[in-house]
């Protein structure tokens, strides 16, 4: 009996702290409110799924899914004292509209045992869960909630960087900030989750969907959401939160004002107002007068239309890169009707003629997108505006564009530089970390 009445003591604890924090509040400022604290306008309940097919489906499709699925969206989720509400049963809420980079404030409360999370973009997700439920320490839960639950076992996302979950029954803060698939979060204030990549639960192979929903889970226990507020994160700011992450690793490569640490014909390019661009109707390969064996670079562009450029990676200084170098990374404008066809080794991002890069993640012509290259041995990455969209290793590289070799592809150093065909592509903010010492190549 006494165990009976001490546990209908702490539903009664709970039941207080639920309404006594239940009250909508307006937005910060810069944010608006996704939640109008009266009803679900702007969302609708839908069974989880690869948000890619979604996308797929014409606008037509969608708005006719939508309106099907809204028709049930009450059956599991309801409104209540200013808190969107679930008990645990039925598909998850869904927002109409898609984010590509945000920011997101949300409040949530759970019951004894609790388990659910937020999707972000229609991936599985930033965990909350109830951390002191023992039977589900088996999944990690009193690491605190906050985590990228869905990485992969090795991601240093997985789990929170620190517990900063409130007593079951009681409010808490969750903020979110999300730049591609470059992801962070804060739990009451605390940072845990520092600037990782959120892996697409759908398909590991390929980056995070470039735009998609915000989902609330349900998995079997009341919850209580409220205060779900929202930014988006414009061009500009997007990059600069980009190019702040380890800044102090990374040395300017580029002054901004002359070729000083650079080779090559010169000549064919120039530099107006801190933006390099190659000159009409000229080109070639300039690139810095360093060599480097591992290293990253850091830089932002911008496409004209058609807009055609590359990346000299480890170039011995002439020739063509895309052969004599380890490769030349595409920088190209994808939407252009006049690449249509190219091989799928041909466009943003591949190594030309033997890798090719996800697409779908270049900033709108006009806009400025940045972009971070790293190079260890043999292995390549290529993020673009936050998203992995190329992963390679050239030494397992076996099958060529036309069939024609890549003899440079084994290079161990050379320079960086910037491949230019004619058009003016515009380069700026670059800057190199130096990843270890350079080997010589025979």
């Amino acid at each position: 009996m006494k165990t009976r009445s001490l546990i209908l003591a702490v539903m009664l604890l709970l039941s207080f702290s639920f309404a006594s924090v239940s009250a909508q509040t307006a937005p910060p400022e810069g944010f608006e409110s996704l939640f109008n604290g009266q009803n679900l306008d702007g969302w609708f309940a839908m069974p989880t799924a690869n948000p890619q097919d979604f996308a797929d489906l014409s606008a037509e499709e969608q708005t006719s899914k939508i309106a099907e699925l809204e028709k049930s969206t009450g059956e599991s989720w309801r409104v209540e004292d200013g808190q969107i509400i679930n008990d645990g049963k039925g598909p998850y809420l869904t927002t109409k509209r898609n984010f590509s980079d945000y920011e997101l404030l949300i409040d949530f409360k759970l019951e004894v045992g609790g388990d659910s999370g937020i999707y972000l973009k229609g991936t599985p997700q930033v965990q909350v869960w109830d951390t002191t439920h023992e039977p589900s320490f088996k999944h990690g839960a009193e690491k605190g909630s906050g985590g990228l639950w869905n990485n992969s076992a090795d991601s240093p996302a997985k789990f929170p960087l620190v517990h900063a979950d409130n007593a079951v029954g009681q409010c808490n803060k969750m903020r979110i900030i999300q730049i591609g698939a470059r992801t962070s979060v804060w739990l009451n204030d605390k940072k845990i989750v520092d600037h990782q990549i959120m892996e697409n639960y759908w398909a590991r192979e390929l980056p995070l969907i470039a735009s998609g929903p915000i989902q609330l889970q349900t998995h079997g226990g009341k919850m209580f959401w409220r205060n779900v507020f929202v930014r988006e994160i414009e061009t500009a700011e997007a990059n600069e939160m980009l190019a702040a992450n380890r800044k102090d690793e990374f040395e300017s490569a580029f002054n901004g004002t002359d070729f000083d640490g650079w080779a090559g014909p010169v000549d064919q390019y120039e530099i107006i107002a801190g933006v390099l661009k190659c000159k009409p109707k000229s080109g070639g390969t300039i690139y810095t007068e360093k060599e480097y064996s591992d290293f990253a670079v850091r830089f932002e562009f911008k496409l004209p239309p058609a807009g055609n450029n590359g990346l000299a990676i480890r170039y011995p200084g002439k020739g063509d890169t895309a052969y004599v170098g380890m490769c030349e990374l595409q920088v190209l404008d994808n939407t252009s009707t006049k690449y249509a066809t190219l091989d799928a080794r041909q466009y943003h991002g591949s190594a030309y003629g033997m890798a090719a890069a996800a697409r779908g993640y270049l900033r709108p012509q006009g806009q400025w997108n940045f972009q971070e290259v790293t190079v260890v041995g043999s292995t390549i990455k290529v993020e673009l505006n936050g998203n992995l969209i190329l992963n390679t290793d050239l030494s397992k590289i076996d099958s060529y564009l036309a069939d024609k070799p890549h003899p440079g592809k084994d290079r161990t150093s050379g320079h960086f530089g910037f491949a230019g065909h004619s058009d003016p592509v515009e380069f700026r903010n670059v800057s190199i970390k130096d990843l270890g010492s350079k080997a010589t190549d025979e």
